[in-house]
C-alpha cells in the first residue's frame, strides 16, 4: 500500500499553482508537443513494443539502487509514457512539463498511480527544492530548449549528492558515416519548412512521411537484417520493428518540432560535466545517444 504521507505530497503538489514565469523556453515548441501529445497519446502502443522503447531509454539507470522511499522528477514528461514504467519502481514521481495539454494527456494516462504529482512548469522553474531529489531524468527534451546547458543545469541543481540524472539529447550522427549525414541535412532542409506550417498540415504531411519513407525503409532493414545483413547505417533501420503508429509519432516529432539542438557524444559529455555532473556512462544502444551521470557531491 502507498505511504499516506507520499499520497499526501502528491495531492499538495498536484493542487499548487504552475509557476507561469518563462525564460529558457521556446513557446511554439511547446506548443506543437502538447498538439502532438493530444493527438497521440501512446495509448495505442503494444505493451511489448513500449517495453522495448522503455527498456532502450532505462538500460543504463541504476534502478536496483534506489530505494523504496525514493523521490525523483520527470523533466518534460509529455504523455507520461516513461512515467508509467517508472512510477512502480519509486515512492514519488514529479512530473513536469511546460504544456497543459500534455499534462493532460499524462494525468489521464497516470490516474491509476496515487505517487505522481504533476507540475506545470517549464526547466527555469522547476518546483522543486535543491539537492532535494534521489534521481531524475530527462528524455528528448533539452535539445528542444534554447540553452541546453543552463535547462541541464538547473536540472542538476535538484538531485542529491550523488544522485543519478538520465538524460537522452539528440545526436550529430557522429556515429554515421558521411553520406548518412548529408542525407540528414537534405532532410533538416523539409523540417524547417514543415515546422512552421499550421498543425493539420503538418500531422497530414509527416504521417504522409511516414507511410512513404519509414514504413518501407523500415521493413526492407527488417528484411535484410534476417538475411544477414548489417543494416546499421541503413536509413530509418531503427524503426524495422517498430508500428505505424510509433512511426506517424516520431515522424511528427522530427518534422513537426521548431526547435532542435543535436551534439556529439563528446559535447553531451562536457554538458554533463559542466552541469555538475560526474561518472558518465553512455548507452550503446539506439537512440543516440543516452547518457547517466551522477550529481558531484
Amino acid at each position: 500500500m502507498q505511504d499516506t504521507s507520499v499520497e499526501q505530497e502528491a495531492s499538495l503538489q498536484n493542487a499548487a499553482p504552475p509557476d507561469r514565469r518563462i525564460r529558457n523556453i521556446d513557446l511554439k515548441t511547446v506548443e506543437g508537443f502538447g498538439e502532438e501529445w493530444a493527438t497521440f497519446d501512446q495509448l495505442s502502443m503494444d505493451e511489448a513494443e513500449w517495453q522495448r522503447h522503455f527498456d532502450g531509454y532505462f538500460s543504463i539507470f541504476p534502478f536496483r539502487e534506489l530505494s523504496k522511499a525514493a523521490v525523483g522528477f520527470d523533466l518534460g514528461c509529455g504523455s507520461g509514457r516513461w512515467a508509467a514504467g517508472v512510477a512502480p519502481r519509486v515512492a514519488l514521481l514529479h512530473c513536469i512539463d511546460p504544456s497543459e495539454k500534455a499534462l493532460a494527456v499524462a494525468k489521464s494516462r497516470l490516474a491509476a498511480y496515487h505517487n505522481i504529482a504533476f507540475h506545470c512548469a517549464d526547466v527555469d522553474s522547476i518546483p522543486l527544492s535543491d539537492g532535494s531529489q534521489d534521481f531524475g531524468y530527462s528524455l528528448g527534451v533539452l535539445h528542444h530548449v534554447p540553452d541546453t546547458l543552463a535547462a541541464l543545469r538547473n536540472c542538476v541543481a535538484k538531485l542529491k549528492p550523488g544522485a543519478p540524472f538520465l538524460v537522452y539529447l539528440y545526436y550529430a550522427l557522429d556515429n554515421r558515416p558521411a553520406w548518412f549525414r548529408a542525407v540528414w541535412r537534405l532532410s533538416d532542409l523539409f523540417r524547417r519548412g514543415i515546422s512552421k506550417l499550421p498543425f493539420p498540415v503538418k500531422l497530414s504531411l509527416t504521417s504522409a512521411l511516414a507511410v512513404t519513407l519509414y514504413w518501407p525503409f523500415a521493413r526492407v532493414a527488417k528484411a535484410a537484417e534476417r538475411m544477414g545483413i548489417d543494416v546499421a547505417n541503413f536509413p530509418l533501420s531503427a524503426y524495422r520493428y517498430c508500428s505505424l503508429y510509433t512511426m506517424r509519432t516520431d515522424a511528427l516529432d522530427r518534422f513537426g518540432t521548431r526547435l532542435e539542438q543535436r551534439f556529439t557524444q563528446e559535447d553531451i559529455r562536457a554538458l554533463m560535466i559542466a552541469s555538475g555532473l560526474e561518472q558518465i556512462v553512455f548507452s550503446n544502444r539506439e537512440p543516440f545517444w543516452v547518457a547517466c551521470g551522477r550529481r558531484v557531491p
